[in-house]
């Protein structure tokens, strides 16, 4: 049994609740979510506009949340350090807060209470020990790296495809574009856009707070200085990135266009990432050419949907990838795969599940 506890109840962390609660690899132990009101937390759990309604409905008893058998110790402290993570049993925490002030708080958190494994954040600080992506680095991780990073949407997504890639042939650079729906600290109307990662702060972007339902807002991203924390040196340098934030709810997108020091055809790019994803046991790759769009990859938990009717080759070495991924249920099934990963590697007796 894995027992994990969980900060933060935004969207990646309820995510996070909905697929463990009922996974019997996991022992939920205990949440910290700030939000004051238990009443809103439970419904905020049980009612989704984009995933819908929990089949079992949680609710509360005693500012504990229960669910079926289940009662999870529920606590609302903004210094993560209040919390009795150890003496409620965790062995990993995931922080689902998003602030920056909770990662740096997280080793010594660590270091005072020896019985938590690793601390798990979903995004990158710059404090962590490791920025961990699945399909791209998880064999330089050592059972030292206590907080790990579990990177973001975007480099889950575009790494595993620039590792299979940068495996068989040569990367001489390229460019990415990223579309990604709004996301929660955006404005519906015109306004100053507030930091979500550091409470308090104005984004000095100011475009970002401009309305998210009405326009598609160009943007700078972190997706390629992110990915290549995880990825071979020999990319730095090399990879350009430029974003726009869509007027959309829910999956995002990537364009990637690559130069190659190869011949290569479009079947041999397909087959590359068909055959690379085949090496893992949990949803790394899926090529297709289906007709589909967004909303079609809702609840998906691939780490990138390959849509193979938009690859191209031109002159046999410039080759165009366009990727789809569910950057909350996806993003959040590969966190989940990150902590069964490093259970499976440092504290059981085998790695079957994975690779």
């Amino acid at each position: 049994m894995i027992r994990i506890a969980i900060n933060g109840l935004g969207r990646i962390g309820r995510s996070i609740f909905r697929q463990i609660i009922d996974n019997n690899e996991f022992e939920l132990v205990a949440v910290n979510e700030v939000n004051p009101d238990a009443n809103n937390i439970a419904y905020t759990i049980n009612y989704d506009t984009l995933y819908g309604r929990m089949d079992e409905q949680v609710s509360l008893i005693n500012d504990e949340l229960s669910y079926g058998k289940k009662t999870i110790p529920l606590f609302h402290e903004n210094d993560i350090s209040l919390v009795p993570w150890a003496e409620l049993g965790a062995d990993y925490i995931i922080d689902a807060s998003g602030v920056i002030e909770n990662a740096n708080e997280a080793k010594s958190l660590l270091h005072k209470n020896p019985k938590l494994r690793h601390f798990f954040v979903t995004f990158s600080p710059g404090c962590e020990d490791i920025t961990l992506v699945l399909g791209a680095n998880e064999d330089k991780l050592k059972e030292k790296d206590k907080l790990i990073s579990t990177s973001i949407c975007d480099a889950t997504a575009i790494a595993p495809v620039l590792k299979a890639l940068g495996e068989k042939y040569t990367i001489k650079n390229g460019h990415i574009t990223t579309l990604h729906p709004w996301l929660n600290y955006q404005n519906l109307m015109d306004g100053p856009s507030s930091s979500w990662s550091i409470p308090g702060e104005i984004y000095h972007h100011y475009a970002l707070g401009r309305s998210s339902i009405g326009n598609m807002i160009p943007k700078p991203t972190t997706a390629v200085d992110v990915s290549l924390k995880s990825l071979p040196e020999n990319l730095n340098g090399k990879l350009g990135s430029f974003s726009y934030r869509t007027p959309t709810a829910i999956v995002a997108s990537a364009d990637i266009t690559l130069t190659l020091d190869n011949k290569v055809s479009k079947n041999d790019i397909s087959a590359t990432l068909r055959n690379y994803s085949k090496r893992y046991g949990f949803n790394l790759f899926k090529v297709t050419d289906e007709p589909l769009v967004s909303l079609d990859y809702v609840k998906t938990d691939y780490s990138a949907i390959v849509d193979d009717r938009w690859t191209q080759v031109i002159d046999n070495n410039l080759v165009k990838i366009v990727l789809w991924y569910d950057n909350e249920y996806g993003y959040s099934s590969r966190v989940i795969d990150q902590v069964k990963y490093v259970h499976s590697k440092f504290y059981s007796e085998q790695l079957k599940s994975f690779k």
